[in-house]
């Protein structure tokens, strides 16, 4: 094995970290705001992958010019969901609270199945396609492109949450509902904007990621794991901690492939997970 090999593995695995991290943030984002794990997190995922892959068929859009619609899509979508259902479950006891978006989540995957089967879907011929060369390190030009947008979306989620004042009046209801109201701060659409920003993270990672994956409807599970273990390794709440735990996901995910075995490669991750959770189970950067 060499060098090269070794090299190549690494990137591959900060590429596909920094994808894993902007899903994490939009689940974080939404669990820190309101202390409900959105498990149709995944199905969300899926949708604009969908998203994507039809408005390339239906009007010749391709994935990286389409991105804004896709936003608005999944956003209009995470205003629905709160409005029509989590906020009549804000109150209710943690295992009404798992079962209403669990439920969510099969409802949208059963969706999906019955208007567009469970048969495998590309996107062909994107923009964003072949391989990048850099001192005989090759690079998927659709993967590279995707985690550069993902990271730069990252760092805006990341500023617009703590430096402007939408997202201080969001953390303020995080921190403490009653007195963020007292300060005239509406919660209830805080908590509809919390979920337009965390599907909005979730539909730029899908639609990015339809240039170089199938899309069918079971698609979110695989990433949904994944960005479940993300957040409880960086800490639930904690923006940067996704980052941090996406990119260990992407190394550990690529380099135990490479040098241990593939077919346990998500046994890795997990293991790391549990380790975690045994030992500091608040994640990496909670409290």
């Amino acid at each position: 094995m060499t060098i090269e090999i070794i090299i190549q593995a690494i990137i591959s695995g900060l590429l596909m970290g920094f994808i894993y991290a902007l899903i994490a943030a939009g689940l974080s984002l939404i669990f820190g705001l309101m202390g409900i794990v959105n498990f149709a997190h995944g199905e969300h995922l899926m949708l604009s992958m969908f998203s994507s892959f039809w408005l390339w068929t239906l009007l010749g859009l391709d994935p990286i010019i389409s991105i804004p619609i896709t936003m608005l899509i999944l956003a209009i979508s995470g205003i629905l969901t709160h409005y029509l259902l989590i906020r009549y479950i804000l109150k209710a006891k943690m295992i009404v609270q798992i079962c209403a978006t669990f439920g969510l989540s099969v409802f949208l995957r059963s969706l999906a199945q019955f208007l567009w089967t469970p048969d495998f879907r590309n996107v062909g011929n994107p923009l964003l396609e072949g391989r990048l060369e850099i001192a005989g390190i090759f690079i998927g030009q659709p993967q590279f492109y995707a985690s550069l947008v993902c990271l730069l979306s990252f760092l805006l989620l990341y500023l617009f949450v703590n430096k402007s004042e939408t997202g201080l009046a969001l953390q303020a209801t995080a921190q403490d509902r009653k007195a963020a109201e007292t300060l005239g701060i509406n919660s209830n659409k805080m908590f509809a904007l919390g979920w337009a920003l965390g599907l909005s993270c979730v539909s730029i990672a899908g639609t990015m990621m339809s240039n170089f994956f199938f899309i069918f409807p079971d698609v979110g599970v695989h990433f949904a794991l994944f960005a479940f273990v993300a957040v409880a390794l960086g800490g639930f709440g904690s923006i940067i901690g996704c980052l941090i735990a996406g990119i260990i996901i992407g190394l550990v995910e690529s380099l135990g492939g490479l040098l241990i075995d593939p077919s346990y490669k998500l046994l890795y991750v997990f293991l790391i997970y549990l380790i975690v959770v045994i030992y500091r189970p608040q994640g990496l950067f909670g409290r």
